[in-house]
């Protein structure tokens, strides 16, 4: 194991591995960093740690110290004579008439070597812009070309898709993209659709291609001879990221239908004959949805519990009179009994029929320590003049309670 610390310099999204010396750095910390191009002025992004031998690529440079205050100035000064530059470098190349576009420009930390960064479509002959720029800045002079790929990662910007360039932001280096993963997802082969605004097709078509192949190896081919469970047929689309075929059957060539790719038997896999083809004597099943999951059970609610079943009474009086008074049965009812009414009745009360309808009833409320109904009447405020003197009379029909009747609407109360 070799303890290192994480750097990344201007402009780079690269992680490069320094040894620290003994030196304690924290993340987001600025230090001077000694370099193949000589001493950098560099961010840290990754503290005192230690990696595998394997993981260094020799020869580990060393961290020349935290940056300070001073440091911080000539990184500054530097960014500024970098603009002067540039702008230097352009006049000088509309003066040579040279076909090439200016990108960027570099100074290194201790200002003795200037790097400017260019495009162009071919070859260019700029050693006479080289003396130039080296008789004005007194210092050793670098012109670099370097592709449309590497001028958008430089200068940035949105993509398509409305977010920074990924080499901008977090790619390390650029990724080999072909026109096959844009065949293999599916896309589009219109440039414009998949290409980024560097002019070459997108990086993030990458990032997907593995889960493509993984499922176009599960899946069958364009016009393959398939059996179906409605019959035979060739396939005439396949849907990857669902991993569904379209199958136009023998049987109905007008309607094509969608199945998954578990409910087909390959017979031929792309273009093909079917001359040879020995075709199976039973189709394949359909898919069935999973059953649930027997370890969950379903949350029942108060109002899908089954209701018990009331118990037949034991006195067929007491349950004549409950169906009468339209009672229910339930203890929580107003007006009515409790439903273990008739086992409480015991066969002394129902020789009681004899001495009269009233007496029995009695005898029962008593036996089962019930309390004799209580009618309520909800009365409203009633005008004083009566409908005919010409008043109105508020809520002429008031509240009927389960188990009693009202006074208005069933007459005098009952006397028990």
């Amino acid at each position: 194991m070799t303890e290192v610390i994480g750097v990344r310099f201007r402009g780079g999204c690269k992680e490069y591995y320094f040894d620290p010396h003994g030196i304690a750095v924290e993340p987001n910390q600025f230090v001077i960093v000694e370099t193949a191009q000589g001493t950098e002025y560099a961010q840290c992004v990754s503290g005192n740690h230690e990696v595998a031998d394997s993981a260094v690529v020799p020869p580990l440079r060393p961290l020349v110290r935290i940056a300070t205050e001073n440091d911080r100035r000539t990184f500054e000064y530097n960014k500024s004579r970098e603009k002067d530059a540039f702008a230097i470098c352009q006049k000088k190349i509309a003066e040579h008439r040279l076909d090439m576009k200016l990108v960027r420009v570099e100074s290194n930390f201790d200002g003795s070597k200037i790097i400017f960064f260019f495009t162009s479509e071919g070859r260019v002959d700029f050693r006479e812009l080289v003396r130039d720029l080296a008789s004005v800045f007194r210092a050793r002079i670098e012109l670099r070309q370097i592709g449309v790929r590497d001028e958008a990662k430089m200068l940035g910007g949105l993509g398509i898709c409305g977010r920074p360039f990924c080499c901008a932001q977090f790619l390390d280096d650029f990724i080999p993209v072909s026109i096959k993963m844009a065949k293999t997802q599916n896309l589009s082969l219109n440039p414009a659709k998949i290409s980024g605004t560097c002019g070459r097709l997108m990086c993030c078509l990458k990032y997907e291609q593995d889960a493509y192949e993984d499922a176009a190896r599960r899946c069958p081919k364009a016009d393959s001879f398939v059996a179906t469970p409605d019959g035979l047929g060739n396939v005439s689309n396949v849907d990857i990221l669902r991993e569904q075929v379209v199958v136009k059957l023998d049987n109905q060539p007008e309607s094509p239908k969608r199945y998954r790719n578990c409910e087909i038997s390959v017979l031929r896999n792309g273009k093909g004959s079917r001359d040879g083809i020995s075709i199976p004597k039973e189709l394949p099943e359909r898919y069935r949805e999973p059953a649930e999951d027997p370890f969950v059970f379903p949350v029942i609610s108060a109002a899908a519990e089954p209701e018990v079943a009331e118990e037949a009474p034991a006195c067929p009086e007491a349950s004549e009179k409950r169906r009468s008074r339209g009672h229910r049965g339930g203890r929580n009812h107003r007006g009515g009994r409790s439903r273990r009414d008739g086992e409480l009745v015991s066969a002394e009360k129902a020789a009681a029929k004899d001495a009269g309808e009233g007496s029995a009833k009695k005898s029962l409320r008593k036996s089962a320590g019930e309390k004799p109904a209580v009618q309520k009447v909800s009365v409203h405020a009633v005008d004083s003049a009566s409908p005919a003197e010409g008043g109105a009379e508020k809520h002429r029909r008031p509240h009927r309670h389960r188990g009693g009747r009202s006074r208005r609407s069933g007459g005098p109360k009952k006397e028990e």
